[in-house]
């Protein structure tokens, strides 16, 4: 007992003496403890607020209804006037009773949407455990736990949005659900409510409208493939995508082994048989001629893109961008003859987009197709584009990273790829050095190459990425340059992609839908806009484009719309060596398009065959289908509504360019208008040299004029320094203030002209020329004297010839000293410039030469003796510069008769 007394005491000394050392840490337990009982507060908290908020969502659940269970809710359609195009959902639905439906399909739909379906009471805990797993690690609504019970619920009551509220209401109908029917009757609901594709309500619809056979007699690999389809019956339809179609279905068919529904051969002999041989023939299905059918079909497709909505049982509002009379015009360009297309099999593909929005306007989904829901060739081929993809990879980017501007000189020569491959333009010529409009405008293969090198792989990738294009980097080489792209494009995807070029450059994506209204809950679908480049490269790609339908060297002419501002490109598709060799025309193509914009409208046409082997010939200018139809229906949808032209931003530049600089040089005040090119920069980007190829060449100096007696002719000299090559001088003439006019042109400093009229004023002006510059001119005059036995020089007042004139004497000494008085004749003359023209032309009267006076008296004629350097003088209807006194001063009298010389 001692013992054991000591122990104890010895125990409570030891406890207090470590109490004592661990004073300070009792602060921490202490604080431990309160941690932990306030989270099992708040856990108690939650538990109460998670029951009153799931009691609150299943109170405010849809009631049950059994009308609701088995019968579906019809979707409207509206256009872009809220006006109702169709309502879809109501028809094409057979019911069948559960003990009608072969045991194959229940075991098949088990296997794939609910394996504990028989074992669950609605809610299946283990799958939901591993969803609330997966939602936790990657986000809510990544990885679904629904049963058919909870799959029925959705599509009778709920809406298909992912929020915490839906699921629990979910969850609580399906446990109701569970309690009122069998399992049985629950599977009956659903295999009849369930959208199959193609307008199929139920799989037993879907059997007959895929298959044309009765639910009873379907095959293995047949119900198969239906059971594969509730997931995605857009992309697992076997009519359109066939391949994907079998894929699904021998997932079905795996689980359905897997689950012992099925043998092992079983498996086998089912996945051998292709579903494409399966399914009922196209001619065999149902026929419909509705002019809105291919914007309907892509209308269901967008709805099934946006996740579990189900137009034909959820009973939505869809509103619509179509317009009515677009799509009607487009269906009529596909129905008529007003193309002459080839051939029947002859197939279209049209997208009409409104440019600042992105919105559909209207789809021409194929030539010669009925009924719904087929393959549309506006939204789904995938053909290489051609060159309608060079403002996207080449030309767009080179502005946007590269600061190129319209006038960026290239040489078109020959050349090769980077791995050595020659490339070739579609001619097989070679133009030289030319601007990128112009080699854009006449789609040449080989600056397009140039550019897209300039620019490098992985900045024209972005540029097209950013425009909708969805190039991966593997897949992307230098071909893309003029369009040799794999798998290819479709209408709708250029259409989008020109549309940012007209519109400043944002993009939108194409969108046939505004908005979706369920159960009174408006949801807004339309895509955000994207700013995909700038706005300087959007206008002047935009303005050479317009080069491509408005130019004379423009491969695009046959889509031009007179008096509309609109830009465009050219595309076609070439054969390989191979093909050409089977047999194959070297001038045929397989694809051949054209894409082009206003500030409204902006379309996307594609033409050709749906197989390759069947190409576009030469003949009858079947190639330029596409851009016939693109101007009929882009001046159709433009007739009624103003078109602007495209605006440009502050952030561009346009430039008088010299043709030919390079680098660029502004064109200087001599510059020729026919060597101007009007060409658009980036500001700051700009040329700031003028070009000196065209300066105005220096004037002559010391013109002086004289005259001899002794031989009776003038002499007229002038000096030239110029620095540049010497030019040749034009020499004009003019008597006694008529109108001037060429007396010679000549390399020479000076002439001689014989036989002056006697009496006679003549002015001489000269101007230096090079090329199509001419200098500033230089004028001089020379009178020459009269004699006595002259008449009176036409101009003087009539006098009595018998009277002696005092100043007779006078007038004949001053004309002998006119050789004395050069210097005073010089500045004469320049006292004299400017009564005709600007800058010393004098004025013509040419409408007037041949006017008389009868008032005047007749003088005769004095022709001059031509010059001694072989020069022709002037013709006597010209002025009479060649010494002709023919009533000249009559020509001049006229003053409204005269014009400038140009």
């Amino acid at each position: 007992m001692a013992q054991d007394y000591k122990t104890r005491e010895e125990r409570r000394k030891q406890q207090t003496q470590a109490k004592n050392k661990k004073k300070g840490k009792a602060k921490p337990a202490g604080m431990f403890k309160r941690v932990f009982l306030l989270l099992i507060a708040l856990g108690i908290t939650g538990m109460v607020l998670g029951g009153a908020t799931f009691a609150y969502f299943a109170a405010t659940a849809p009631k049950l209804s059994e009308g609701m269970l088995k019968d579906p809710v019809s979707s409207k359609i509206y256009d872009k006037n809220k006006k109702l195009i169709k309502e879809i959902g109501k028809e094409n639905r057979e019911y069948i009773p559960y003990d009608e439906i072969p045991p194959s399909v229940v075991d098949a739909t088990i296997a794939t949407e609910d394996a504990r379906f028989f074992e669950h009471h609605g809610v299946d805990l283990r799958r939901l455990g591993s969803a609330v797993v997966a939602n936790i690690t990657n986000g809510f609504g990544s990885q679904g736990a629904s049963t058919i019970t909870q799959q029925l619920v959705k599509r009778s009551f709920l809406t298909p949005e992912k929020t915490i509220k839906r699921k629990v209401q979910e969850l609580w109908i399906s446990l109701q659900i569970e309690r009122k029917y069998t399992k049985e009757q629950i599977f009956e609901m659903y295999v009849n409510k369930i959208y199959y594709g193609e307008g199929a309500y139920g799989i037993s619809t879907a059997a007959k409208t895929y298959f044309n056979k009765p639910l009873k007699d379907l095959t293995l690999p047949e119900v198969a493939t239906l059971v594969g389809l509730p997931q995605s019956p857009s992309n697992y339809s076997p009519f359109d995508n066939p391949d994907q179609a079998e894929k699904r279905r021998n997932v079905v068919l795996t689980l359905m082994e897997r689950h012992g529904y099925i043998s092992n051969a079983e498996l086998t002999k089912a996945k051998a048989s292709p579903v494409k041989t399966l399914v009922v023939k196209e001619e065999q299905r149902e026929k419909n001629t509705e002019p809105y059918n291919a914007f309907i079909d892509h209308v269901i497709n967008e709805v099934e893109d946006m996740g579990d909505y189900n137009v034909y049982t959820d009973g939505l509002e869809i509103y619509t961008t179509m317009d009515p009379k677009a799509q009607e015009h487009v269906y009529e360009m596909m129905s008529s003859d007003q193309f002459n297309f080839p051939d029947e099999k002859f197939q279209a593909g049209i997208t009409l987009l409104d440019t600042k929005t992105g919105e559909i306007r209207a789809l021409g989904g194929g030539r010669n197709i009925k009924g719904e829901r087929n393959y549309n060739y506006a939204t789904q081929i995938q053909r290489q584009p051609g060159s309608t993809i060079k403002p996207i990879v080449d030309y767009g980017p080179a502005i946007e990273y590269l600061n190129w501007s319209t006038y960026e000189q290239v040489v078109d020569e020959p050349y090769k790829y980077s791995n050595g491959t020659p490339i070739n333009n579609y001619n097989d010529q070679f133009r030289g050095q030319m601007t990128i409009r112009e080699a854009l405008g006449r789609s040449l293969n080989i600056p397009a190459l140039k550019a897209f090198q300039a620019v490098g792989l992985d900045k024209a990738r972005e540029f097209a990425n950013g425009l909708g294009m969805p190039f991966k980097k593997d897949e992307f080489f230098e071909s893309a340059s003029i369009g040799g792209i794999s798998p290819g494009i479709s209408p709708l995807q250029l259409a989008g992609a020109y549309s940012a070029f007209g519109n400043n450059g944002i993009y939108n994506k194409p969108h046939a839908i505004t908005k979706i209204v369920v159960n009174n809950t408006e949801i807004k679908t339309a895509p955000e806009p994207k700013v995909a480049m700038k706005e300087s490269t959007a206008f002047m790609v935009t303005d050479m484009l317009k080069s491509v339908v408005k130019s004379p060297y423009g491969t695009g002419s046959y889509a031009n719309v007179p008096d509309l501002p609109v830009a465009g490109k050219t595309g076609t598709t070439n054969y390989s060596e191979e093909e050409i060799q089977s047999g194959i025309p070297e001038s045929a193509v397989p694809d051949a398009w054209f894409a082009g914009y206003t500030t409204n409208y902006t379309a996307a046409i594609w033409t050709g065959y749906g197989s390759k082997k069947d190409y576009i010939p030469a003949e009858n200018e079947y190639q330029k289908i596409a851009q016939k139809m693109f101007r009929d229906l882009m001046g159709y949808v433009s007739q009624d509504k103003e078109t602007p032209d495209f605006k440009q931003p502050k952030s561009v530049v346009q430039v008088k360019v010299e043709q030919g600089s390079n680098p660029p040089k502004l064109a200087s005040d001599y510059t020729p208008e026919s060597n101007i090119s009007y060409e658009y920069f980036v500001r700051g980007h700009q040329p700031t040299e003028v070009s000196k190829e065209y300066e105005k060449p220096k004037g002559p100096g010391n013109l002086q004029a004289s005259y001899d007696p002794d031989s009776n002719q003038i002499s007229l000299t002038w000096d030239y320094d110029g620095e540049e090559k010497k030019p040749e001088f034009e020499v004009k003439v003019a008597l006694n203030d008529g109108a001037d006019s060429v007396l010679t042109v000549t390399k020479e400093n000076g002439l001689k002209m014989e036989n002056p009229q006697a009496g006679g004023t003549y002015k001489f002006t000269v101007s230096a020329i090079s090329g199509d510059s001419r200098s500033d001119s230089a004028s001089t005059t020379v009178q020459i004297p009269k004699t006595e036995e002259d008449p009176a020089v036409p101009g003087e007042e009539n006098k009595d010839n018998t009277q002696e004139d005092p100043n007779q004497n006078q007038d004949q000494e001053n004309g002998q000293n006119q050789e004395d008085t050069g210097e005073e004749d010089a500045q004469q003359g320049d006292d004299q410039q400017g009564e005709g023209g600007e800058n010393g032309v004098p004025q013509n009267g040419e409408d007037d030469a041949n006017t008389e006076d009868p008032s005047q008296p007749s003088q005769p004629e004095q022709p001059g003796t031509p010059p001694d350097d072989g020069t022709t003088p002037p013709s006597d209807q010209n002025g009479g510069g060649n010494g002709t006194g023919q009533q000249e001063n009559q020509r001049s009298s006229n003053p409204s008769s005269q014009r400038a010389e140009q």
